[in-house]
């Protein structure tokens, strides 16, 4: 009889929580709308792996053949589109500045006759660094055409005292460099910003929702009644009333993940087995933080805040602006206190590198503690759904 009351319970607590989500559009919006856009914005944006034919700009004082050969080999770059031939440097600089191109390229005058006279002229170029990505193609793009114009114009010079040019072509370029893009051999930039962004994304939406559905109730009063259905029980209170978001983000999660991998065709050198797990242990993971989050600050406005705060900043703390090693160590200890951290590490061993799972279980704990961690706190929170007040 016991067990019959329990399940009652439980069953009239995660209908009312279904009831909820059905007549709220801020839950429709959280769980699907923002989500889903930003999926398939963020993998679509870069869909080629890198911008290419960067609007930019050549400023060319010289006009000499050199310069017009430099023009014509930058222009074949497939990065660079030269949009624009301004006449002078402050044409230029207001074309950058009004955002027509992302950067400019500057032959000054007199450029060929000072270099066949031994004046050593400059070339400059320009980027608008406001712009990272395509700046950093640009400035890529415009540094080695630079440097292939200089090689070519020294090649010229040697050769036209006498010198053989296969003799030349070692003294030119002593070292070989041979570069290999581990784990992203493209150098994808989708590959990258996709898999770290995406789940981030995620854990920002579930830590919302989570603080809003959980704030609301203390908030207008109605976690009494909440209490009352799971029968004092906070335990019960909370599976009742979150089992049900929780069934919708693995949905959102398992979406996610084939959107990425089996759509996109993003590598997956891995098991997708230890992927999907690492995915819906991440959705309790996130949830069990948020709940701590209540727990500690049981108002809605400031819970929301923290989240909300927390969540943005893990784009950046979680090591996807700024890598881990190159951080102040006080700032490292940061980087692991949210759920994004482990998920894109057990990414990094799985999908990308392959390696044995044994090697990733200690990220598989930080989850276990993430989801433990509100238990420290539910007889606080126990008392604030029992007898909530709401403080503006």
């Amino acid at each position: 009889m016991g067990n019959l009351e329990l399940n009652k319970g439980l069953k009239s607590i995660m209908i009312r929580s279904l009831v909820q989500i059905v007549r709220r559009p801020v839950y429709w919006t959280g769980f699907f709308i923002i989500p889903l856009f930003m999926f398939m914005f963020l993998t679509t944006m870069l869909d080629k792996g890198l911008p290419t034919r960067v609007p930019a700009a050549m400023v060319d004082r010289d006009g000499t053949s050199l310069s017009r050969d430099i023009t014509q080999s930058l222009n074949g770059m497939q990065m660079v589109n030269l949009t624009h031939t301004p006449n002078s440097f402050s044409e230029a600089r207001h074309l950058m500045q009004s955002g027509k191109v992302y950067g400019f390229f500057l032959i000054p005058e007199n450029f060929q006759a000072d270099l066949l006279a031994g004046r050593k002229p400059v070339i400059t170029f320009y980027t608008n660094m406001t712009y990272f990505v395509p700046a950093s193609m640009l400035f890529k793009t415009f540094k080695a055409t630079a440097v292939y114009a200089k090689a070519g114009i020294a090649m010229n010079i040697v050769q036209s005292a006498g010198a053989d040019a296969e003799a030349l072509a070692p003294m030119m370029m002593p070292v070989n460099i041979a570069s290999r893009g581990i784990g992203n051999p493209q150098l994808n930039y989708g590959i990258y910003i996709a898999n770290s962004f995406v789940p981030c994304l995620l854990q920002l939406m579930i830590f919302l929702i989570t603080a809003f559905s959980l704030g609301q109730e203390m908030k207008y009063g109605t976690s009494r009644r909440l209490m009352q259905m799971a029968d004092g029980s906070v335990v019960k209170a909370l599976f009742g009333k979150l089992f049900p978001q929780t069934v919708i983000w693995w949905v959102v999660a398992f979406f996610m993940t084939a959107w990425l991998y089996r759509y996109n065709h993003y590598p997956m050198n891995g098991s997708w087995g230890w992927m999907l797990l690492s995915e819906f242990m991440y959705v309790l993971a996130c949830q069990g933080f948020a709940i701590f989050v209540v727990c500690v600050l049981p108002n809605l406005r400031l819970s929301l805040s923290v989240c909300a705060l927390l969540g943005i900043l893990s784009f950046s703390i979680a090591a996807f602006s700024f890598p881990v090693p190159s951080m102040y160590p006080a700032m490292r200890l940061f980087s692991y206190i949210v759920p994004v951290r482990y998920n894109f590490l057990i990414y990094a061993d799985q999908a990308l590198n392959g390696i044995d799972i044994a090697y990733s279980k200690m990220w598989f704990v930080g989850y276990i503690v993430f989801m433990l961690l509100p238990f420290t706190l539910l007889w606080r929170l126990k008392k604030d759904l029992k007898h909530p007040i709401y403080v503006p």
